[in-house]
């Protein structure tokens, strides 16, 4: 036994035990569909369990037409196609696969999102004829006749591009920043306008880093808004910043150096409210178009609502740029997409970061990382990270060129996949809850059943988990939030179900009024959701 021997001995053992093979890490991977028809940089799910998908305009020609009945637009804007008879949006059902076209008829490139309350998607802004546009999208299943609706009797007080939607307590939007509008306004309308926001300004460098703001309603009603490297606390009843806080180190997290941000999931009281921010590109690299510069790791995490929040930061296992971070039923995130060298950009990314990663926020510092089997499809700038109803997470578009563009490194991506977490493996469905009864309806501050089965005897408590569909773009949900409600432990009932007393959420801070996903999970393992309509009490 020779000391070369034992020094291969020594390596195998090592590169065995801290690089997992591809087939022990946990999730798995499928096709559902290869080719979607267009590229969705902006994608949302809808209540009927279908999907928004939905790209720019005066990109030329996509690879789906609109049917024969919708009239053509005529777009001056567009360099290569006048008449454009091709649809820009889509909608997706991921059960049956079927793709049905949309009409948008305004440029949407680099625009915003939210849900209303009453399930419509309100949609804000773009470039050149979309840039003081409102839309609108009343949702239906996939034989519906449902599509876009330009409003015309109401429009942006300043044109919107790489802008943040928040729905408020009220029900109302805020619509935050954007290029060259340091500045925020609501939908409904206000009477004073769109209203100045310094901070905005503040923090803009010379190669912006203020654009997509990551906003978050806390539940005491304010907003968490963060910008670059710095975050304040925003009163948006007065307009008014009432709280600086501390500068997160590691250069610029927002667009166009933008990681992700997510805030972790409401439960207890309600009174706490976490905020991480992960990833992004090093300042510099759009200046420079440094498109091999490596990518952040770091993640910081604050408690937005303590007296006196710091960052606590950590690494994850890789860099990551143009990462979207998805609240999972469980409360933990998954981080994935995005590329680990370069910047946002046309053609500016580099190294795609094929890793998802799960974060897991209630283990150690240090610990909260696990790596996950890894995919094959690049998806980088303009691609985009949604939850379904089922559990699985729906991966959408990416497209790093100005038109669509097929024979290139990394081409524009019309294949749509989806990503099951480890708690859909086949080892744990008998732990899979079936939510068998629960309320269509629900108000705030009220206690109502949800009925449940499992195949295996409960042991523990079952959580029931509200989940909202956010607008997806840029790295960054607008809008998402994960509320774990009050239950009690499970109580066997007749016919082997089992019942779980429920209280709602207590005000609309901590869930606005709308849509959600409600999900049983047991022993880390959810349901498929049922749709639930959360509106104020009588």
């Amino acid at each position: 036994f020779t000391m070369s021997c034992l020094w291969l001995c020594l390596w195998l053992f090592t590169s065995c035990t801290t690089i997992p093979a591809r087939a022990q890490l946990p999730g798995t991977w499928e096709l559902l569909v290869p080719n979607a028809g267009i590229a969705s940089m902006h994608t949302a799910v809808t209540r009927f369990n279908t999907v928004v998908l939905l790209d720019r305009t005066d990109i030329g020609p996509t690879r789906k037409l609109l049917p024969p009945n919708h009239h053509c637009r005529y777009d001056r804007h567009d360099a290569v196609l006048k008449r454009d008879c091709y649809a820009h949006s889509v909608l997706f059902d991921p059960q049956t696969k079927q793709i049905r076209p949309l009409k948008i008829q305004t440029d949407t490139w680099c625009s915003s999102g939210q849900f209303l309350p009453d399930g419509s998607l309100l949609q804000t802004g773009g470039d050149l004829d979309g840039f003081k546009k409102i839309r609108k999208f009343d949702p239906c299943d996939l034989n519906g006749l449902c599509d876009w609706v330009e409003l015309d009797d109401v429009a942006l007080v300043y044109g919107r591009w790489y802008a943040t939607n928040q729905v408020l307590q009220d029900g109302t939007v805020i619509i935050v920043g954007g290029r060259g509008a340091n500045n925020v306004e609501y939908y409904p309308p206000r009477e004073n306008g769109a209203v100045s926001f310094q901070f905005l300004a503040d923090v803009e460098d010379n190669q912006m880093d203020n654009l997509y703001p990551y906003v978050h309603l806390l539940p005491n009603g304010q907003l968490f808004i963060f910008a670059n490297n710095r975050a304040v606390l925003y009163d948006h009843q007065t307009d008014k910043v009432v709280r600086d806080y501390p500068t997160l180190n590691g250069g610029p997290r927002n667009y166009p150096s933008a990681g992700s941000s997510a805030m972790l999931a409401l439960e207890g009281d309600f009174s706490t409210a976490v905020i991480v921010v992960c990833g992004g590109a090093q300042y510099g690299a759009f200046i420079d178009k440094a498109i091999d510069t490596p990518a952040h790791g770091s993640c910081g995490r604050i408690v937005a609502t303590a007296p006196d929040p710091v960052w606590e930061m950590e690494d994850m296992p890789f860099g990551r740029v143009m990462g979207d971070m998805v609240m999972l039923p469980t409360g933990e995130v998954l981080i994935i997409n995005g590329a680990q060298a370069g910047t946002q950009g046309f053609e500016m990314g580099s190294n795609p970061c094929l890793y998802p990663v799960l974060y897991r926020p209630d283990q150690p510092l240090g610990l909260r990382f696990m790596t996950l089997n890894p995919g094959t499809v690049p998806r980088m700038y303009h691609s985009t990270a949604n939850l379904l109803h089922d559990g699985r997470v729906l991966l959408a578009g990416s497209n790093p060129h100005y038109f669509y563009k097929f024979e290139a490194e990394f081409p524009t991506e019309l294949r749509i996949e989806a990503f099951s977490p480890e708690y859909l493996s086949p080892d744990r469905a008998n732990l899979r809850p079936e939510i068998v009864d629960i309320p269509e309806v629900l108000r705030y501050g009220g206690v109502f059943n949800v009925y449940v089965t499992v195949a295996l005897q409960i042991v523990g408590i079952v959580e029931v988990n509200l989940g909202n569909a956010p607008f997806a773009t840029h790295s960054f949900s607008q809008g998402q939030r994960l509320v774990k409600l009050t239950v009690t432990p499970s109580v066997p009932d007749v016919n082997g179900r089992y019942r779980i007393v429920c209280t709602a959420p207590s005000n609309a801070a901590v869930a606005p009024p709308g849509y959600y996903m409600a999900f049983a999970v047991n022993q880390g393992v959810p349901s498929v959701a049922r749709w639930i309509h959360l509106l104020p009490s009588l």
